[in-house]
């Protein structure tokens, strides 16, 4: 199970599709064991990046049951956000169920004010039960949910199951530092914090006290070198991200970010097809060619990044 003293490296996994839109089963197993081979220390399925709002109920089981069928032992924490507790309470008890590590969720877009956001997740916690550990996913650019720092403090201590922030505000680094601020002088419990952002501050979010990485960059062995160096060379860490800090930023474009990932995924052999689920765009062959140039840029630049 996840707990407050969580760390490392989660990636956040895509859902593969085949050519058709089909569910590409085959593929979950294999990303799996490709993520296990770059030393990850866990897997999150089922978030914005697995297309989860495309799936049936019947394939997330199937996505949860693979994956963690695959995994033998590495924890999987399952993203269940969805606009109604129902379908959240059922999806959290079925990957519970399976041997999951825990959920994920964050609240739709309709809550707006602190007390609406702190009652919405009273309601989710009454739903999937307060013995299942989850993690706050705090990502206002994609949700539109604006948390201060104060609200996340008061879900956290309303709610002793949550036992980890998944840190994606941007810029956020000044919640971060709050946040261990407070937890520094015994005003807030302690939480585990994995950053998100598609590892755009990976090297300064370590510095202001993050516990590591739950985001889905298509090079995990930069997540876990950096994640790793961060406390002992911080400067070394620093090499390492800024080797890789182009390919990050083309993948972190609004709109094809995703493709481009999933693009990168099939070329390194995590998953079979670079399809995304409909609707959803493809790379042009003017953006074939950028990423391909940016890949040989890497290899020069970090000879061990494993292309």
């Amino acid at each position: 199970m996840i707990t407050t003293a969580t760390k490392g490296v989660y990636t956040i996994a895509p859902t593969p599709f085949l050519p058709d839109g089909g569910l590409d089963v085959a593929s979950l197993g294999q990303m799996t064991a490709w993520y296990r081979q770059r030393g990850v220390d866990g897997l999150t399925i089922l978030g914005i990046m697995g297309e989860a709002h495309k799936l049936e109920p019947e394939e997330s089981v199937t996505v949860v049951r693979e994956v963690i069928a695959a995994a033998v032992g590495l924890p999987v924490v399952v993203g269940i956000s969805a606009p109604g507790y129902a379908a959240m309470r059922s999806l959290a008890d079925i990957s519970m169920q399976l041997g999951a590590a825990g959920v994920m969720m964050t609240p739709p877009a309709a809550m707006r004010t602190d007390d609406q956001i702190v009652g919405w997740f009273a309601g989710a916690v009454a739903a999937i039960g307060t013995d299942v550990p989850w993690v706050l996913q705090d990502h206002p650019t994609m949700t539109g949910v604006i948390m201060a720092p104060s609200v996340i403090r008061r879900v956290a201590e309303a709610h002793p199951s949550c036992v980890m922030l998944k840190h994606e505000d941007w810029p956020g680094l000044e919640k971060l530092s709050t946040i261990r601020k407070w937890q520094a002088e015994g005003a807030m419990r302690p939480l585990s914090i994995l950053c998100g952002n598609g590892a755009l501050f990976l090297d300064l979010e370590m510095g202001r006290g993050a516990n590591g990485a739950m985001t889905g960059y298509a090079f995990p062995e930069m997540l876990r070198r950096v994640v790793d160096l961060s406390a002992s060379d911080p400067e070394a860490a620093a090499e390492v991200f800024n080797a890789h800090l182009p390919l990050l930023r083309y993948e972190h474009q609004s709109g094809i970010g995703l493709t481009v990932r999933k693009h990168v995924l099939a070329r390194r052999g995590a998953i079979a097809h670079p399809s995304l689920r409909s609707p959803g765009t493809r790379l042009g062959l003017e953006a074939e060619a950028e990423v391909a140039r940016l890949l040989a840029r890497l290899l020069r630049s970090d000879p061990g990044c494993g292309l």
